[in-house]
């Protein structure tokens, strides 16, 4: 099992700058992937940004330039740095990871938190 905590949001005025955590726990050495999402208020779950064990990362269109998804191994843990953020980036911010072990593969994700920009 993987658990995964995040930390970090908050309310922040438009061209601000955010720095979100997702910390695991649990089997983190069969985590194959990490990444955060967005839910907006009536809209779709959609992928913000991903990073492999690797070290490759993906990244939405609309956050390109703006974001940047890095990871500390040693302390498990996962960071998504919003700079220039802007009111569409509102949303409730989702940590996932991608488990994967033999056969078994699985999502686990976070519970949230809360970005609110301001204009």
């Amino acid at each position: 099992q993987v658990l995964l905590v995040e930390s970090g949001g908050g309310l922040v005025q438009a061209g601000g700058s955010l720095r979100l955590s997702c910390a695991a726990s649990g089997s983190v050495s069969s985590i194959a992937a990490m990444g955060w999402y967005r839910q907006a208020p009536g809209k779709q779950r959609e992928l913000v940004a991903t990073i492999t064990s690797g070290g490759s990362t993906n990244y939405a269109d609309s956050v390109k330039g703006r974001f940047t998804i890095s990871r500390d191994n040693a302390k498990n843990t996962v960071y998504l740095q919003m700079n220039s953020l802007k009111t569409e980036d509102t949303a409730v911010y989702y940590c996932k990871a991608d488990y994967s072990r033999i056969s078994v593969r699985r999502d686990y994700w976070g519970q949230g938190t809360q970005v609110t920009v301001s204009s």
